[in-house]
């Protein structure tokens, strides 16, 4: 395929789609190209030459559903859009594998920078930067200031026992990828689950909350979007702030590739 026609993209379907669902949207022939640096869901970058959008849909090939749900996804941004948050304005849910091959959506293109590596940060400069990753960390806080309930999202997820079935999950993940000692591991897993607190009353949770899954821009180098919310759910809000933490901390480990990693200034 041309680099207009991504794998995974048929624009032609997407198009009669657009046409038929958000007629007027479209107003002349679609190209496309697939954002590279996700991990997981595929994104793509959609122009008519005047206005852009983002399709979002599961990797190519068998996927679990559970683990790609763009409902899921598509549901949590268009609750979130109208409060606060910066997240892309929805523009439809898909879920017709006849036009993609798989469920997936459309978003609003938002502007912005993925900020990735240091590098990166060293163009903005050292006030710069403090101001993106304080904004970073007020951003997060108005997520959880908002109320589930109160945009649809009460049954968004299971918070009762929720640290709990993280815990239990992420043992089973280091069993399964585990390929050397690692001292103390274990011994931190069993205090963790001996010694596990009280969560704070349940928030959405974005669950993988760091530098390069927002976009910045604009004059004040704000938060224009918070992007990837396949992670998202009901939960304890203490766990985006840790993951936010260790992200933007380097943790001298053995070949750990701290100096290509984002860090927030001390």
């Amino acid at each position: 395929m041309s680099p207009d026609h991504p794998p995974g993209l048929d624009l032609d379907r997407l198009r009669g789609l657009l046409d038929r669902e958000r007629p007027g949207l479209v107003a002349g022939p679609l190209s496309g190209r697939l954002i590279e640096g996700g991990r997981s869901n595929l994104t793509y970058a959609v122009s008519d030459g005047t206005g852009s959008w983002v399709v979002r849909r599961p990797p190519l090939g068998h996927v679990l559903a559970t683990a790609h749900d763009m409902k899921r996804e598509h549901r949590v941004i268009s609750a979130l859009h109208p409060t606060d948050v910066p997240v892309p304005r929805p523009v439809l849910l898909c879920e017709d594998e006849e036009v993609l091959g798989a469920p997936f959506y459309v978003m609003e293109f938002v502007e912005g920078t993925p900020y990735r590596t240091a590098e990166q940060l060293a163009t903005l400069g050292p006030e710069r930067t403090r101001a993106a990753v304080l904004n970073l960390v007020d951003t997060l806080v108005g997520l959880h200031a908002v109320d589930p309930a109160e945009v649809g999202l009460g049954d968004f997820g299971r918070p009762e026992g929720f640290l709990d079935r993280q815990l239990r999950r992420w043992a089973k993940q280091l069993d399964a990828s585990r390929n050397r000692d690692l001292a103390g591991i274990d011994e931190l897993h069993a205090t963790l689950g001996r010694e596990l607190p009280r969560s704070p009353s349940p928030t959405v949770v974005h669950g993988d909350y760091r530098l390069d899954n927002v976009l910045i821009g604009g004059e004040n180098d704000e938060i224009r979007a918070i992007l990837d919310w396949e992670m998202s759910t009901l939960g304890d809000p203490l766990t985006d702030l840790g993951l936010l933490v260790m992200y933007s901390s380097p943790l001298g480990m053995p070949d750990s590739p701290v100096s290509t990693t984002a860090q927030a200034p001390g």
